[in-house]
């Protein structure tokens, strides 16, 4: 099981609980294998190279559609084509975090604060191609709103700037605004995701002040093209048993991780939406391309 990111990340821990799961129903050994670089995309290709025989699977998250456009320029193989769509595992809101120190309680003072106010407020992103990235370019398109973007270099890092100050407002990943919230530090106003989510139930949804923002930040297994389509099948089911597993369940409840476990054709149909919708985001910001 390829992760294309590094470790001790949501990628990498959901990873090792579902393939000590997976290696307890099938009896078969799951090893967990970290290659991250371009935001995915080195992990990505590794996946593609490898024997299509059912031995060599990719779990990874919706970067990979965001990334399809954004490095279009260097991207050595087609997402689309080269990589079999399994299962789309679960699904994680992007919150809207802001600091204390924002005199906004709500999405509608914040709108109101930032169009009083343009190019003052700073809107921090995780890293350039994110969902956190793209959730900031939506708002301040679909908002009509003028803030400045500043990327850091993962979602740690720049929740550590919101809560110093050193940033107004972030789209956080769930499990690190869940982890925030605790501390007393920020401010959370709303999820990404088009219904509430379980882990944020006093949360409002964004789309319902800036209609048309609706972002989540899914994570899902691909197989290498070729891989036989009755294997492609099986994972699939396999998960949704293994998203049953009690010790699985409590950790996505603690981490507001929704569990899914969808077909393959599911997770084409979203893979697909996705790749179209963050191209006309990356079009329309002018985000340069890679």
């Amino acid at each position: 099981m390829i992760v294309p990111f590094g470790t001790g990340g949501g990628t990498d821990i959901q990873a090792s609980l579902l393939a000590d799961k997976l290696q307890r129903i099938t009896g078969q050994r799951f090893l967990v294998e970290n290659r991250s670089g371009a935001g995915g995309l080195i992990g990505a290709q590794l996946t593609v190279q490898s024997p299509h025989d059912g031995y060599t699977l990719l779990f990874t998250t919706a970067t990979l559609a965001i990334n399809t456009t954004l490095y279009s320029k260097t991207i050595k193989f087609d997402t689309r084509n080269d990589l079999v769509p399994s299962t789309l595992v679960s699904n994680a809101p992007n919150v809207l975090c802001v600091h204390p120190s924002v005199p906004a309680k709500s999405v509608k003072s914040l709108l109101a604060l930032a169009k009083k106010n343009p190019g003052k407020l700073i809107n921090g992103v995780n890293t350039p191609g994110s969902t956190s990235h793209l959730a900031a370019e939506m708002l301040a398109q679909l908002a009509g709103l003028d803030t400045l973007i500043v990327a850091f270099t993962g979602g740690g890092p720049s929740m550590t700037g919101l809560m110093t100050g050193e940033i107004d407002m972030l789209f956080a990943t769930g499990p690190v605004a869940a982890a925030a919230l605790k501390t007393g530090r920020v401010r959370c106003l709303a999820v990404t995701t088009a219904e509430k989510n379980v882990s944020f139930p006093e949360l409002p949804t964004i789309n319902t002040f800036v209609p048309g923002l609706e972002i989540g930040n899914w994570y899902a297994m691909f197989f290498p093209k070729g891989t036989p389509s009755e294997i492609v099948e099986r994972l699939s089911v396999l998960i949704k048993e293994a998203l049953n597993d009690e010790k699985i369940k409590g950790f996505y409840e603690r981490e507001g991780l929704e569990p899914v476990g969808s077909s393959p054709a599911a997770l084409r149909e979203q893979f697909e939406k996705d790749i179209e919708k963050y191209a006309k985001v990356i079009k329309t910001r002018k985000i340069p391309l890679r």
